[in-house]
């Protein structure tokens, strides 16, 4: 095992191309604080800008994932960071939308509770696989709070809306067989699988796939999926495809296919994939 990134609060290490993002704060079941925010944006900013990175494995040291936010401050834990004047960005959703932006493929490894930002920063992972110990508590309301970490956009679309309300309204604690009946996990595994079972999934991702491919499918399943109208994504595919279709990928894509060989694409996700105006026409 090699680590890439040592973080106060957490530790990125290599295996073979898949990054392992470990939070690390065991005596406190891994609470989110300012720091972990902080330290996941740079460990995904890291993931990124590496090549050899083919998808991000995250999940917790110690027998929980995520308690959420770390209340050591009492009744004082939500209100803003030093120095920070008017309305800040919600904490969580900061780590939510770093997650939505990678260009790798991200599995939650969910190897016990997650609770409040520990479930909800989860969302926008790709896949969620949870230990048979896990649970997840939607405990906002029971906090005086309400769903944060853009939970509100990423919920409804993976357990449906009627679902999301009864959990976060009720402020409901979910346990692993229910969260796999609902859909927000795809599978409960034992827990001394969890991290084995999310690093296959991880090589299944990566086998022969164009890393450039992969990247611009996942950033287009996500904000696609929430489009009014589907005219919108035929202009999105149609760029994409005209793009793609002009690629070195594409040549060696189809070439490997017709000489029955394994692909070695040569695009580069932090030299091919730039931004891209993904707002909603008319």
């Amino acid at each position: 095992m090699t680590a890439l990134i040592e973080r106060p609060t957490l530790w990125v290490e290599r295996r073979d191309t898949t990054a392992v993002v470990w939070l690390n704060r065991p005596d406190r079941l891994n609470a989110f604080t300012y720091g972990m925010r902080d330290d996941l944006v740079a460990a995904f900013d890291a993931t990124d800008a590496d090549d050899t990175v083919r998808a991000v494995v995250v999940t917790g040291t110690g027998r929980a994932f995520c308690a959420g936010a770390d209340l050591e401050a009492g009744g004082d834990t939500f209100l803003p960071e030093d120095g920070v004047d008017g309305v800040p960005p919600d904490s969580g959703g900061v780590a939510a939308l770093r997650v939505f932006e990678s260009r790798k493929p991200v599995i939650m490894a969910i190897n016990g509770p997650a609770a409040g930002v520990g479930v909800t920063m989860s969302l926008p992972g790709d896949v969620r696989i949870a230990s048979d110990t896990a649970k997840f508590a939607f405990v906002f309301t029971r906090r005086g709070l309400v769903p944060e970490a853009c939970s509100t956009w990423f919920l409804p679309r993976i357990v449906g809306m009627p679902t999301a309300l009864r959990w976060t309204i009720a402020g409901s604690t979910v346990t692993a067989d229910q969260a796999l009946s609902a859909g927000l996990v795809s599978e409960v595994v034992p827990a001394a699988a969890v991290l084995d079972r999310a690093l296959a999934l991880a090589d299944e991702f990566a086998a022969g796939t164009s890393p450039v491919s992969v990247a611009l499918t996942r950033a287009m399943m996500w904000r696609m999926s929430a489009c009014e109208d589907p005219r919108r994504a035929h202009a999105v595919e149609s760029q994409m495809l005209y793009e793609r279709g002009r690629s070195g990928d594409v040549r060696e894509g189809v070439a490997s296919f017709l000489e029955k060989r394994t692909p070695d694409f040569p695009d580069r996700v932090s030299t091919t994939v730039g931004d891209f105006d993904w707002t909603p026409r008319t």
